[in-house]
């Protein structure tokens, strides 16, 4: 050690007096060190000069400050030789700064000095700058290997991320200096995170098979110890980040840019894992926080507008609430397709989740006072919620089946029952808004008050099943059936009838939010369904899915199923037309009976009203329908005509020739009828069909079919 540099340590030593220990110490820093022993030799005497006591007055404070401006000189220089008494130093002065810390809030409400309030302050804002100089220069000169650096490292980081999250939990209450404290602690926290990802560089991954060990007696110190360091330091850097993240999102506001930069960091310490983090650190646990933090927002905002709604909420108000929950939602995603086996483990509270934002969307848009908001949901949140699902249902790392069990919990037949604890009444209201919030994901399937919900998030995946793998899209065509049984709830088929909600067309500068009628929005995208499978397996299950439901008793579905049938239709090549024409035919040779020709709601009338509407779109078959119809050989081929007749079939698209024909059978059958009808009743011999002449010609007549040129209006009998 250097004769002037050891005077200058011993005559501080001797002193009791701080303000001649403060002049002496600002010798130090005017020394010049051409050996890195003598620089290590003045931390080691920097580090014990600095009191482990928080200070009474405002001395003390000013004795550290000085402290730390020599050893701050000194950070950009040389270090190999002395980074760990800088660590030490570092170590040392971060847990006096956290204590002091807490002594100043705990004293603030008391008559403090002021003037030592803000000396602690302006020097804990120039540690904080000088430990992220000394994290810069750790990433300079490479991953210790021996027991005891690592230790030093991994305790200096441990004690800086304490202090960073101490100093940002009581922000609030230092007003003053809070910008120079939060730009430095933003400071701290980047210089951590370029640390981790120039260690992990130097990590071989593969290697790192078991969860490290904190035992330096087992541990040797070799290559396989500086894979561990690098990982324990990556994992407290991830655990503390989480910690700040939610102190940032509680905080209500004020952090916004700690909150970015935390779960920002989060997701890149993870992504640089590799997968190996899984074996460290809880992954299906930070996706629970962030879950959690996306329904909190959501649960304060139903609360408050279950409660009190006057007014229309503001799109600035709304988008206020919503782009943190987006936030959040983005950074499950991106840990999810990093890590979708892990997601897969909290599956059930995940799906909760997104029900919940499905459920909170549609009884949005219940309310009037609330479409603004409404609109923004529709914006900000639909699309990144289906793209989570996506992120399960997507992956190649989760097996089918499970992907398959995700979707059967989501869309689970349990739903359709009433539940025990919940009392019949609406769903569709402010009220289950709150409701949605109030119960766990176990019992999701049993809940009424998300079968709105399911049947909108139903209708986000048919909408966006383009980006679906084809196993996922086979599985989804099953559930068709389960939608339709959902319909059929009363309150779930008024709403869909009743509701508009906003949907987004374009992308981009592009984007526009147009209001359609649910039941419109949901046909959209099962028609999109129907042009995405159309050349896969799951068409197989739509096709099943069309047929079997051809006479689905419940008007709203039937709508749906016709509309659909038209949809195919129209879009189909003429020879898939003429085949579909073709079986429906023969279904209705199937279910042709006398009584049934007079029955609106029978199969055999809901198969010639679906022929019939059909052939409005494609009038070269009708011929074709006429012809096959009336086989002399069918001894109901009167039924069958009846049938097409009463439901509007064109007989004006026939050729001239055959609807002349039809024309008149129409028109002798009346006759025929009328002709015998005193007969027909002295005989008492009436069949099943008594009276279809009169019905059909009645049909023609209103269909504009059959004119009064071609019947003489005086030999009507009625």
């Amino acid at each position: 050690m250097e004769s002037q540099l050891l005077s200058l340590v011993e005559a501080i030593k001797s002193s009791d007096v701080v303000e001649t220990r403060i002049q002496l110490l600002t010798k130090l820093g005017d020394l010049t060190f051409h050996e890195n022993s003598d620089l290590c030799a003045l931390l080691e005497c920097l580090t014990v000069f600095w009191e482990d006591f928080t200070c009474l007055d405002a001395s003390q404070c000013s004795l550290n400050k000085t402290i730390l401006h020599v050893a701050a000189k000194y950070v950009n220089s040389d270090l190999s030789g002395c980074l760990l008494q800088f660590l030490a130093l570092g170590t040392k002065a971060s847990k006096w700064c956290g204590k002091h810390l807490k002594m100043t809030i705990m004293s603030s409400e008391e008559s403090q000095e002021e003037e030592h309030s803000n000396l602690f302050f302006q020097l804990l804002v120039d540690f904080l700058s000088f430990s992220a100089n000394v994290i810069e220069a750790l990433t300079r000169y490479g991953v210790f290997a021996d027991c005891a650096s690592v230790d030093i490292v991994e305790k200096f980081i441990t004690e800086q991320l304490n202090l960073t999250k101490d100093i940002a939990s009581e922000i609030k209450i230092i007003i003053s200096f809070a910008p120079e404290l939060l730009k430095v602690v933003h400071k701290v926290i980047d210089t951590l995170m370029s640390l981790c990802k120039d260690y992990s560089s130097s990590v071989s991954w593969s290697s790192c098979n078991s969860k490290p060990e904190k035992n330096n007696n087992s541990i040797d110190c070799e290559p396989a110890f500086a894979n561990n360091h690098v990982i324990n330091v990556m994992k407290l850097t991830i655990e503390r980040l989480c910690e700040l993240g939610v102190l940032a999102a509680n905080d209500g506001g004020s952090l916004v840019t700690i909150l970015n930069m935390s779960w920002k960091g989060v997701v890149s310490l993870l992504q640089l894992g590799k997968g190996a983090m899984t074996k460290i650190i809880d992954v299906e646990n930070i996706i629970l926080t962030l879950i959690s933090l996306v329904n909190a927002p959501l649960r304060c905002a139903a609360d408050a507008w279950s409660s009190s709604l006057k007014d229309t909420v503001s799109i600035a108000e709304a988008r206020r609430i919503f782009l943190p929950v987006k936030f959040y939602l983005i950074n499950v995603v991106k840990i999810s397709s990093l890590y979708p086996f892990q997601a897969y483990q909290v599956y059930k509270e995940i799906t909760h989740c997104i029900l919940i934002i499905s459920t909170f969307g549609i009884l949005l848009s219940s309310e009037n006072l609330l479409n603004n908001t409404c609109e923004v949901f529709s914006e900000l949140l639909e699309r990144t919620c289906v793209d989570l699902l996506h992120s399960l249902l997507n992956s190649s790392e989760v097996k089918n089946n499970l992907k398959l069990e995700i979707l059967d919990w989501i869309f689970s037949y349990e739903c359709c029952s009433d539940s025990a604890d919940e009392t019949s009444g609406s769903y569709c209201g402010m009220n289950s808004m709150v409701e949605i919030f109030s119960k766990s994901c176990e019992t999701m399937p049993r809940m009424r008050a998300f079968m709105l919900g399911q049947v909108a998030l139903f209708h986000t995946l048919l909408r966006y099943s383009v980006d679906l793998q084809e196993d996922v899209k086979l599985k989804l065509a099953k559930k068709l059936q389960w939608l339709l049984d959902n319909l059929v709830e009363e309150e779930v088929y008024s709403s869909i009838l009743q509701l508009q909600i906003p949907v987004p067309y374009g992308s981009g500068k592009t984007l526009e939010l147009v209001w359609q009628p649910v039941f419109s929005v949901l046909l959209d995208a099962l028609k999109t369904f129907i042009i995405v499978v159309s050349s896969s397996l799951a068409w197989v299950e739509v096709e099943y899915f069309l047929v079997e439901n051809l006479f689905h008793p419940h008007f709203l579905c039937w709508e749906i199923l016709i509309e659909l049938w038209c949809f195919l239709f129209r879009n189909a090549q003429e020879d898939t037309m003429k085949d579909i024409v073709e079986q429906l035919c023969s279904v209705m040779k199937l279910l042709a009976s006398p009584e049934s020709v007079f029955i609106p709601g029978s199969p055999l009338r809901k198969t010639a009203r679906i022929v019939c509407l059909l052939l409005s779109y494609c009038t070269s078959l009708v011929e074709h329908v006429y012809i096959s119809v009336m086989d002399e050989r069918s001894q109901l081929s009167s039924v069958l005509f009846g049938a097409l007749i009463l439901e509007g079939f064109p007989l004006n698209s026939l050729s001239d020739n055959i609807r002349t024909i039809a024309k008149q059978k129409i028109i002798t059958d009346y006759f025929g009828f009328t002709g015998c009808f005193d007969d027909i009743l002295s005989n008492n011999c009436s069949s099943d069909a008594f009276g279809l002449p009169v019905f059909m010609l009645s049909a023609s007549l209103q269909f504009h079919q059959v004119t009064m040129s071609d019947v003489d209006i005086k030999t009507l009998k009625f």
